[in-house]
């Protein structure tokens, strides 16, 4: 058949497969809830440990006499190629397993992290998984929710205002207006904050200085919030927060516990750390709890989500933001070495269209069948699993099954990773739910049950300099030849180990979209390699507990696309929002 005849045959079956599949918003407005007294139970979570936030969900505590002292669960990560417009399903895929796992008469929980509003209005829309492998309810989850965020922004700002105020007020120690190195916070993609000048007008409103804003998953922060075992551990690490130097000849650092602000902070986010407890469209227990994205932080749910969630299961499905690069590295070399967790299993998901754009293929072509360019495509996949096989953790490759899908390029990615020796299972959850992913649990299963996860190794060691460090996660994750340092990036690496930080991991900040950090002119696909990664500014979080490491143009406050989400977003007249999906 000529081009033109398989073009048409390709929008027709698109179109067809269009008239029969419900939107994710439309599934989700189905949903057949139960009240979240009936998902505690399934956990066996007492009632005096539930916090009801309304009918369907709740909050629980971080831990609870009735489940201390029982063993751990196994661990299941779930992670992804390098991300493209076409999609791949990172938190589909584990709502989709955790289903299946149930299906199975295993005791799961799936354990995520909270959406932002930043990229819910922006390009990406809601994210609560899709189709019939989604967590609900779908709106509150992706606006206010239970207000976590609000309660971390509140936090953050407040520190904001008690640095200004102390300068206002020159009080001890003597801030320098000129070095205060904290800024403020929005939950909102807004580029128009990112540099700002405030204290502007009289006398009485402060001393004028440059700030500006990070989106609030950007904030250190939520890092301490993701990062904190409980209560105590939390405050003592926002004391930790560095805000500026004084005027000190030499200077030295002011934090936050110096303004005696720690306390208040921790007030602020006291019902915030107690995890949220909601549920699948099949009425299986989901833990959301925190969202720092895996570009520019450490892109993970919190340590208290998911302790607690290890004691309350037999198996727990997370995941870690963007690519195995950025979210399963940082995973692992951050959340896992600052937690002692150890996964126990690896799930990878690829897509056909993913993979096809990595293998060069245009995305309005997407919809057109090209073994090859599948093929082709593999590379990034490989890569990723060679990253993880470091690790020495086992993985798993999960095709999540799109409609349009061929039987000639499924069976180009099994023939790809059988070479490899790596387990390949189609999991359609997106059209069947737990049922489309039976096949993916029931591997998950016996991986994570032969595997000693004691076996894992991290990437570099605690003792290694930090410049060797960002060498290291270059070199071996993201196939470059070395760094570049600029000047004032090598000035802060000395000053960070000088204060006695050395020991603290990197957290690398830069593009999700390649493994280099250059995104553009089709320079994102497959898996480059010979590559310089440029370290353009280091950040110390001294509460988070690690160093960031900004790389080429990565910003900490995104902007809206051209056309954003929230053009087509609204409330009908029964009161029911629409365009979140």
């Amino acid at each position: 058949m000529h081009s033109v005849g398989r073009n048409m045959v390709s929008r027709l079956r698109t179109a067809s497969l269009a008239r029969r599949y419900q939107t994710d918003e439309q599934i989700a407005r189905a949903a057949s809830m139960v009240p979240i007294g009936e998902i505690s139970d399934k956990l066996g979570i007492p009632e005096d440990a539930l916090e009801p936030y309304g009918r369907y969900k709740a909050k629980i505590p971080a831990s609870h006499p009735s489940w201390d002292g029982k063993k751990d669960g196994k661990l299941i990560l779930v992670t992804a190629i390098t991300p493209t417009k076409a999609g791949e399903g990172k938190t589909t895929t584990s709502v989709g397993l955790h289903d299946a796992l149930c299906l199975l008469g295993k005791k799961s929980i799936t354990t995520l992290r909270e959406p932002s509003l930043g990229p819910v209005f922006g390009m990406k829309g809601g994210a609560a998984g899709g189709g019939y492998a989604q967590v609900v309810p779908m709106d509150d989850i992706n606006l206010h929710f239970t207000g976590d965020f609000h309660a971390i922004g509140a936090a953050h700002n407040l520190l904001s205002a008690m640095v200004d105020n102390h300068i206002h007020w020159r009080n001890e120690p003597k801030l320098d207006a000129r070095k205060v190195s904290w800024r403020r916070v929005v939950d909102m993609n807004d580029r128009a904050l990112r540099e700002i000048v405030v204290a502007l007008g009289a006398v009485g409103n402060g001393f004028p200085r440059q700030d500006g804003f990070d989106i609030t998953v950007a904030s250190e922060i939520m890092a301490i919030f993701c990062l904190s075992e409980d209560f105590a551990d939390c405050q003592r690490r926002l004391g930790k927060i560095v805000v500026g130097q004084t005027l000190d000849k030499p200077p030295r650092y002011v934090t936050a516990k110096d303004i005696n602000v720690d306390g208040a902070m921790t007030a602020l986010l006291r019902d915030a750390l107690k995890p949220n407890l909601v549920q699948t469209l099949e009425n299986n227990p989901a833990i959301i709890h925190g969202g720092p994205f895996a570009n520019i932080a450490h892109g993970c749910n919190s340590v208290i989500a998911t302790k607690a969630s290890l004691k309350l299961a037999d198996y727990v499905v997370t995941e870690a933001g963007f690519g195995a690069d950025l979210g399963a590295q940082k995973f692992l070399d951050i959340k896992c070495r600052k937690a002692g967790l150890a996964p126990d299993c690896v799930v990878m998901v690829a897509t056909v269209r993913a993979l096809k754009m990595h293998g060069g293929q245009s995305m309005k072509e997407l919809q057109d069948e090209n073994v090859s360019a599948v093929r082709d495509g593999m590379s990034n996949l490989k890569a990723h699993l060679a990253n993880m096989d470091k690790y020495q953790l086992p993985c798993v490759v999960a095709i999540n099954k799109f409609p349009t899908d061929t039987d000639a390029e499924v069976a180009a990615v099994e023939d790809e990773c059988r070479k490899l020796g790596v387990d390949c299972i189609m999991s359609d959850h997106w059209a069947h739910g737990g049922k489309g992913s039976v096949e993916l649990a029931e591997k998950v299963v016996e991986i994570a049950e032969g595997f000693d996860n004691s076996n894992f190794k991290m990437l570099y060691p605690d003792d290694m300099p930090l410049v060797e460090k960002t060498r290291t996660i270059a070199q071996q994750i993201y196939s470059a030849d070395d760094i570049s340092v600029s000047d004032a990036a090598a000035k802060k690496f000395r000053q960070i180990e000088k204060m006695g930080h050395g020991h603290y991991p990197i957290c690398i900040a830069k593009t999700q979209y390649s493994f280099s950090s250059d995104a553009t002119n089709g320079s994102n696909c497959g898996a480059p390699s010979g590559h310089t990664l440029p370290i353009r500014e280091v950040r110390l979080a001294a509460g988070a507990e690690f160093v960031v490491a900004i790389c080429g143009d990565i910003m900490t406050m995104p902007g809206l696309p051209r056309v954003p989400s929230a053009n087509h977003m609204g409330v009908d007249e029964k009161g029911d929002i629409y365009g979140l999906f």
